[in-house]
């Protein structure tokens, strides 16, 4: 498994990137899983369904399957919010995962920048930050490509990718 991250300001368009690169990267071949940071409390369930009240009743774990899928929700119940390693081991092997979010955690990230957000880039402070996705022309000898050029944003993406062996060492030198 290889992984890369990306980074950028809420309203940037990570989200919208990863939509529209994965058909590509499909395409390609690649086998994609996503790992998406939360800021805020959210849910995956609908509240009244039976695997919500399971949870609402205190349940550590339920796990919701039929004949198209399966979700595992966990509830850390004051626990500490688990680090990326911990999330990428949960994964099934895949060749690429796309992480959005987890900037705190060292790893590999291109940072997606929109110029209308009126926000400073990250990539001058954040060491991590090894290309940039913009809709502006940025000065920089990072690799860069537009925000619209998805083939070349599919392309940063497997060339900036780095092993998963290589960000459980980087985590590892952290801790």
């Amino acid at each position: 498994m290889r992984v890369i991250g990306l980074a950028g300001w809420s309203g940037a368009g990570k989200t919208t990137l990863v939509t529209r690169v994965l058909p590509l990267l499909k395409a390609q071949g690649l086998q994609v899983s996503v790992i998406k940071h939360a800021h805020h409390d959210f849910d995956v369930d609908v509240p009244g369904k039976d695997s919500w009240r399971h949870r609402e009743a205190g349940a550590e774990e339920v796990l919701v399957s039929s004949g198209r899928r399966w979700a595992l929700m966990h509830e850390l119940r004051g626990a500490r919010e688990p680090r990326l390693p911990e999330l990428l081991a949960k994964l099934s092997a895949v060749d690429l995962v796309i992480v959005e979010g987890y900037r705190s955690d060292p790893h590999r990230r291109i940072e997606v920048h929109r110029a209308a957000n009126a926000k400073p880039l990250m990539f001058p402070d954040d060491p991590g930050i090894v290309g940039i996705v913009a809709d502006v022309t940025v000065a920089t000898t990072l690799p860069t490509a537009w925000l619209d050029d998805i083939p070349a944003v599919a392309t940063m993406l497997r060339r900036s990718a780095i092993g998963l062996e290589d960000v459980l060492a980087l985590n590892a030198a952290e801790i």
